[in-house]
């Protein structure tokens, strides 16, 4: 009897040992069941293929591509996505971040590209000298992660907060836009259609919904019920029409250097290492949110990872024909809305990124989801997006004046371009491609007053403390005891 209790009792223990390893295991660093990770990947997806398909659809325009070139672009665009997130997210050596960050091509370098393409011929030949600052760009960027990350001193709350601030809001225009009617019916009848905007709102609606009554494992899927229900409903009435797929092809590989060896032209390459060096300030931010949502502490160390993957995959983006990455914050919202923090579900988006990427016929599938049902959602995950930023200001004391000026002045920088899309028109095309981001401006703004106000002048700035976020408010959540513990 004594042997069976000793025995029960080291069972016992080792059941115990294991329940609290389980237990202590970080919400991010979770392995969820394989169909949670299927449905909360497509998830990812679903919000995340509009904003991935559109700049080379807009660089593919600009420069006079035919559609064979454009629709090969947009294959390989989402093949490299797909790798680009998986690498950020799961880790390899010292790249990558480890966290639930979706990896996608950057809004602040189309501008650039297409001048940069236009100026070298247009066309495929314009795409050669486009890679070639491309793939430099991306070497500078993985260089110089270690270096950029020493400055996160430099980037307090009011800076990182701002900044998070000015990408939710100037994201939203972009939801809404889609739930007009989407960016190609502008000067059309149809843009703005009462149908359109009831399809967008009853998106919303249906999301909200499911966020208010129910359990938290359809309110983890909310997004991906809304774009389901709202494509069905649409289909229904007749205005989702799915030809397409049957005319996309099955297979689609895209190989390194489909349309030539890059061309490296030095002016090309100064102009796209600096859209990085931006883009680097953006995932900074993108980083140090998902870190605030997740509860997840961020130092150095991880931004340097995390801007390694975006050099990585901007490199990787040069040679299989697509584009610089970055960080994509419109996925953050989902990450917030869902409650679901655990990387490997970014991971199982990367791989149905990279099927998407090989099968066209699978991906003219999601990207028969019409406009104004994807702007429903997308309002509410960049609305999230700008809610995160603002939860971040909180620990900001904005009665002192600096801090106020800070924001003031930042948030007014950033609504110049998305406002005002003229406001820089009389100035040299190089300018503008850095100006007319309302991203890169207002953070630009924010850090510059930030050294102005308090770095030069040797005010110590606060730090976030991130072992002092208070605890869940529903630690029963699908993501565990961490779930929602930054919100206050």
């Amino acid at each position: 009897m004594a042997r069976v209790s000793r025995q029960s009792t080291r069972q016992s223990s080792r059941q115990s040992a294991r329940s609290l390893s389980r237990q202590q295991t970080h919400p991010v660093d979770r392995l969820l069941p394989l169909p949670k990770l299927t449905l909360y990947g497509f998830q990812h997806v679903l919000a995340f293929y509009a904003a991935a398909v559109i700049v080379p659809i807009l660089l593919g325009n600009a420069m006079g591509l035919s559609r064979p070139e454009l629709v090969y672009l947009i294959n390989a665009d989402l093949l490299t996505c797909g790798i680009a997130s998986i690498i950020q997210a799961l880790g390899v050596w010292k790249i990558g971040a480890r966290l639930p960050l979706v990896q996608g091509v950057t809004f602040t370098a189309v501008s650039p590209m297409i001048a940069i393409g236009l100026g070298a011929g247009g066309g495929t030949a314009g795409l050669l000298v486009v890679y070639g600052a491309v793939i430099t760009a991306g070497i500078a960027t993985f260089l110089f992660a270690p270096f950029f990350s020493r400055l996160v001193k430099y980037f307090p709350p009011v800076v990182i907060g701002t900044i998070l601030t000015i990408i939710g809001l100037t994201l939203i225009p972009v939801g809404l836009q889609d739930a007009a009617g989407g960016a190609r019916l502008i000067g059309d009848l149809a843009y703005g259609d009462p149908e359109n905007l009831a399809y967008a709102l009853g998106t919303l609606l249906f999301i909200l919904a499911l966020v208010r009554v129910g359990k938290p494992f359809l309110s983890s899927l909310a997004v991906l019920l809304g774009l389901v229900g709202g494509t069905a409903v649409a289909w229904f009435l007749g205005d989702v029409h799915f030809g397409a797929v049957a005319q996309a092809d099955w297979l689609g590989v895209s190989t390194p250097f489909h349309y030539g060896m890059p061309r490296f032209e030095l002016l090309p390459i100064v102009a796209m290492t600096v859209v990085m060096l931006i883009t680097m300030v953006e995932t900074t931010g993108d980083v140090y949110a998902i870190g605030e949502i997740t509860r997840k502490k961020v130092d150095g160390d991880t931004v340097a990872r995390a801007l390694r993957a975006d050099g990585v995959a901007t490199v990787l983006g040069g040679v299989l024909n697509s584009f610089p990455y970055v960080a994509f914050a419109e996925n953050i919202g989902l990450v917030r809305m869902s409650k679901v923090m655990s990387r490997y579900v970014v991971v199982a988006a990367g791989v149905f990124m990279i099927v998407l990427g090989l099968l066209p016929k699978a991906g003219s599938l999601v990207a028969a989801i019409p406009p104004p049902v994807l702007g429903g959602a997308a309002i509410s995950m960049f609305g999230m997006v700008a809610a995160v930023g603002i939860q971040i200001l909180g620990k900001v004391d904005l009665r002192e004046e600096r801090n106020a000026l800070i924001l003031a002045v930042s948030l007014g920088a950033a609504m110049l371009p998305t406002t005002v899309p003229t406001f820089f028109d009389r100035l040299p095309d190089d300018v503008q491609a850095v100006l007319d981001s309302g991203i890169t401006l207002g953070g630009l703004t924010a850090i510059t007053l930030n050294l102005f106000f308090n770095v030069l002048t040797g005010r110590k700035a606060m730090e976030i403390d991130w072992e002092d976020m208070a605890d869940a408010e529903d630690p029963g959540g699908p993501a565990g005891p961490y779930v929602g513990a930054a919100v206050r």
